[in-house]
């Protein structure tokens, strides 16, 4: 026997439809808000993560050489990929761009709940606008898709932040600080301990009584305290900023699933503004649930233009999106659904070939024996596929011109005429001939 990988999962056809639910939800509404879909290669080079990252990264990647000796891997994250493409195409594409896409992606890295190292994410991006309309459109997506999965603000939050307020904050001690292993840092916040989360922030830079500073400051409650604290444009303009964005929020109907949390940080360099992440507001998925924020230099990085970035990765298969459905009890039933089931009994194909292709053209499931089986063993099976209906189009029936409706739910049936029986509800039921 062939054991699977380790990471990776399958999924059979009951355990799959919950997640073919929630992703059909979660694309249903990103089309609704117009964002376009597009298709991205499993494969791409290595560089587009490690010129940003450092090769260290490579320990985290199912990278190798190929056949070509090109240094490849397979895409552990969407947003390089689709910065590649913006800058591939440059000014063909009119803006704002809004994509959406899912896909798999792969990651070595230590395999827990909810973290596996193969995973399916829901990704949403907008790209040529950087008003706070943009991220505000991005965070309503995310919100009213949660919603329409079933949750409410009781069972989650979106802990919002601005990544040039933390910049902005450090660079306003008077030391040479390392910002981004500042705010990796703070990204590690809740993680760790917090002497460990000071000592990184030593590492950084900081002494340790600036650390105790810079951490009090994250929990500030009036935001104009840290503009005056930092005496800068840069914490200036990103207050600003961060209210706008919760001011157009409000107006798209998502402010109340956002919190401003500033040790909301996202430890990836690629973000520049606003930022956030999802978070059971029980706390039983310990973890983020998803996140996202803006990126407005990462096109620019790539050779492209200047264009402002945001954008959101929602996972929907071995992920922690499905944990939260799960704790909230909303996570779709695992089961599987037919409409109908056509029971062949002697030589009927012909007639009971009508009756299926008709169903199925009213966008109905329809199964129908193809194994040459009994009536028994088709009943059976009509019970394991969970169908509602089992019509039964036997030599006997058809003699009186007629087969039988049967309702399996509660084993009542009937008789209902051939010729006609289809012709009387778009769906026909047991209830449509009792």
């Amino acid at each position: 026997m062939y054991e699977r990988i380790k990471g990776f999962r399958d999924f059979y056809p009951a355990e799959m439809s919950p997640h073919r639910e929630t992703i059909d939800t979660v694309e249903s509404v990103a089309a609704r808000y117009g964002f376009r879909e597009i298709a991205t290669p499993a494969l791409e080079h290595a560089e587009l993560w490690t010129d940003k990252s450092g090769d260290d990264i490579v320990d985290e990647l199912y990278a190798f050489e190929d056949k070509g000796g090109r240094h490849v891997t397979m895409t552990p994250e969407l947003t390089p990929t689709v910065a590649r493409m913006v800058v591939a195409k440059g000014q063909e594409l009119s803006k704002p761009i809004k994509w959406r896409s899912t896909r798999p992606f792969w990651r070595y890295e230590q395999v827990q709940q909810g973290r596996f190292r193969e995973f399916y994410q829901t990704n949403v991006d907008v790209f040529g606008s950087s008003a706070p309309e943009a991220d505000a459109e991005v965070l309503a997506f995310a919100a009213d898709a949660l919603v329409e999965l079933g949750l409410t603000s009781e069972d989650f939050d979106f802990k919002v932040s601005h990544r040039d307020i933390l910049g902005g904050l450090l660079e306003s001690f008077d030391r040479d600080v390392d910002t981004e292993a500042a705010i990796r840092a703070v990204d590690k916040r809740e993680k760790v301990e917090p002497a460990e989360y000071y000592g990184l922030l030593e590492d950084a830079g900081l002494t340790y009584d600036e650390a105790r500073q810079f951490d009090d400051l994250l929990d500030a409650d009036d935001r104009q305290e840290l503009v005056e604290f930092a005496g800068t444009d840069r914490v200036r303009e990103a207050v600003g900023n961060l209210d706008a964005v919760l001011e157009a929020a409000e107006d798209f109907g998502a402010r109340e699933y956002c919190t401003v949390a500033l040790d909301t940080a996202r430890g990836l360099d690629y973000y520049t503004g606003v930022v956030f992440e999802c978070f059971d507001t029980t706390g039983e998925v310990g973890r983020s649930v998803f996140g996202g924020g803006r990126y407005d230099d990462l096109i620019e990085d790539f050779g492209g233009q200047p264009t402002p970035a945001v954008g959101v990765a929602l996972g929907v298969m071995n992920s922690t999106l499905p944990l939260l459905l799960q704790r909230a009890g909303v996570w779709p039933e695992e089961a599987l659904s037919t409409d109908y089931y056509v029971l062949t009994v002697g030589d009927t194909r012909s007639e009971a070939g009508t009756v299926v292709r008709e169903l199925r053209s009213r966008g109905y499931v329809v199964e129908t024996d193809v194994a040459d089986r009994g009536f028994g063993s088709q009943l059976g099976y009509a019970d394991g596929v969970n169908a509602e209906t089992v019509i039964v189009v036997g030599e006997r029936d058809l003699e009186n011109g007629e087969v039988t409706v049967k309702e399996m739910d509660s084993g009542e049936e009937t008789t209902a005429p051939f010729d006609s029986f289809l012709d009387a509800a778009d769906r026909p039921t047991y209830d449509d001939f009792a």
